[in-house]
């Protein structure tokens, strides 16, 4: 990928990119005063796919996803978006809140944010917010009752209850958000990022806290939204599990640098990723090998 920055000329929007990638990072950087956080990153996620990013704790991953979806803006670097029709955009140069509404890049976070004060199916309306306003007349439409408004009304309820049917929530769609079981609220978390009709969807360590039958119905729903929908996944993940189940790309970060880039089984087996997840210097790197059972191809020659 050619090194372009973020203070490039606006008529340098052309890079080096895979002709299926959603996503394409080219040489991120984030310092926060003389702390780099992320360093010259470069990856790829690309469409129909579920790209997983991971690495230890302080390894710079939520700094990545805070760049992408538009809370920081990096120092370095490009971030290119690629729409199904085509469109272009460069995330790093969009105002925030059009990260979601124009790139059409949806996140969730580590922390549930859900409003549990409000009903699951209310939680699935709030998200499209957007849609209803504009068919409102910016709340004239809606005061009045006007037809164009009625409708975007019952379209949003329908695409409310068609994701609440999907994750096994319909039921309980009168209930408060709150009052769900945490497993539940994750997928309803989900689900109303859905609702904004994402190309990219980013999630932040989505199966934290999970129990294994938790886990198993995530990765049904991270399928669901793979196979069925045009939106692509990117997260950020510790449960290995989860990672090495659904994923179809790794991106493995240390400090800040990328160490493995590659298929779930190619990082797994990568004896930098291995030195990195269990703290050991380079130099035990061949010891580790040995204790995981990693062969080269010059053993037992």
């Amino acid at each position: 990928m050619s090194a372009l920055l973020s203070s490039t000329p606006k008529t340098a929007t052309r890079i080096e990119a895979s002709a299926d990638a959603v996503l394409s990072v080219a040489h991120l950087t984030m310092r926060f005063g003389g702390l780099t956080a992320v360093n010259d990153l470069s990856f790829e996620a690309r469409t129909g796919e579920i790209t997983a990013l991971i690495g230890p704790n302080g390894a710079g991953k939520t700094t990545v996803f805070n760049c992408i979806t538009g809370f920081y803006k990096p120092t370095e670097g490009m971030l290119r978006l690629v729409q199904p029709d085509g469109t272009v955009h460069l995330l790093e140069r969009l105002p925030n809140f059009a990260v979601n509404r124009t790139a059409r890049v949806a996140r969730t976070f580590q922390n549930i944010r859900l409003f549990p004060g409000m009903t699951v199916l209310e939680n699935l309306l709030v998200a499209q917010h957007n849609p209803l306003m504009r068919a409102s007349g910016l709340t004239i439409g809606g005061l009045l009752g006007l037809p164009g408004y009625r409708a975007a009304e019952r379209a949003a309820i329908e695409k409310a209850k068609g994701w609440l049917e999907r994750i096994d929530l319909l039921g309980r769609a009168d209930e408060p958000a709150g009052a769900l079981p945490y497993g539940a609220q994750r997928r309803l978390e989900i689900a109303r990022a859905m609702c904004t009709d994402p190309v990219l969807l980013c999630l932040d360590e989505p199966a934290a806290g999970l129990n294994p039958r938790e886990s198993q119905e995530l990765n049904d729903l991270l399928r669901l939204i793979r196979d069925r929908h045009s939106t692509s996944v990117l997260l950020i993940e510790h449960d290995m599990s989860v990672v090495m189940q659904i994923s179809d790309h790794v991106v493995v970060l240390d400090y800040g640098v990328k160490i493995a880039d590659g298929t779930p089984d190619a990082v797994r087996a990568d004896p930098r990723v291995i030195a990195a997840y269990l703290g050991v210097e380079d130099e035990e790197v061949e010891a580790v090998e040995a204790e995981v059972g990693i062969a080269h191809p010059e053993a037992g020659r």
